[in-house]
């Protein structure tokens, strides 16, 4: 059996009704109204504590790493982890939410929006890092590729809403590495 939260999450936001929150946290619409003010600003510190829970670290580890091949490898396999874990259910909640919002929820579509594009921030970053350390060509197209890698973190979210087991989605996330240039050779003087 579906748990209430479970259900909640993979519903997203715009389906989700205030009765299927107060179901899910056990609590009455005026205790829900008198801690959020509404279902927006619920919803929207629901998705800051999934950020800081599930992928805040996994960003820091990115940046940490000093290999550009392996920070990037290591990154999109510990997704695949969290895509899959039982604690995240569904898939990314940031990425799924956002397939069910109507442009009646102007707050929510603009953080969800920040937050897509923060994911795909922190890529460019670590890709220009990559060059500068000399880990990636310098004529490599940070912008595409910095999109093509955050489209393929979002888009892991969808099979793992489907249900795909953590190796189905760790084979995904290995198709990252794959997109990486090879490191430049150095010319040796002799």
């Amino acid at each position: 059996m579906e748990s209430g939260a479970r259900r909640v999450w993979r519903r997203g936001y715009e389906p989700t009704s205030i009765a299927d929150l107060c179901t899910a946290m056990a609590i009455n619409p005026p205790s829900l109204y008198a801690a959020f003010g509404k279902k927006a600003k619920l919803f929207l510190e629901a998705v800051s504590h999934y950020e800081a829970v599930y992928w805040d670290d996994a960003w820091k580890r990115m940046h940490d790493e000093p290999d550009m091949h392996e920070a990037i490898r290591a990154f999109f396999s510990e997704s695949a982890a969290i895509l899959s874990s039982p604690g995240a259910p569904c898939g990314c909640l940031v990425v799924l939410a956002a397939i069910n919002v109507s442009p009646d929820s102007r707050e929510v579509i603009e953080a969800l929006t920040r937050l897509r594009q923060e994911g795909k921030d922190h890529f460019l970053r670590r890709l220009a890092r990559g060059i500068d350390d000399r880990h990636l060509p310098a004529n490599t197209d940070i912008d595409a590729l910095g999109g093509a890698l955050n489209s393929l973190l979002e888009g892991m979210s969808i099979p793992a809403r489907d249900g795909a087991s953590h190796a189905e989605l760790k084979g995904i996330a290995m198709m990252a590495s794959g997109m990486i240039p090879a490191k430049p050779k150095t010319s040796r003087k002799h």
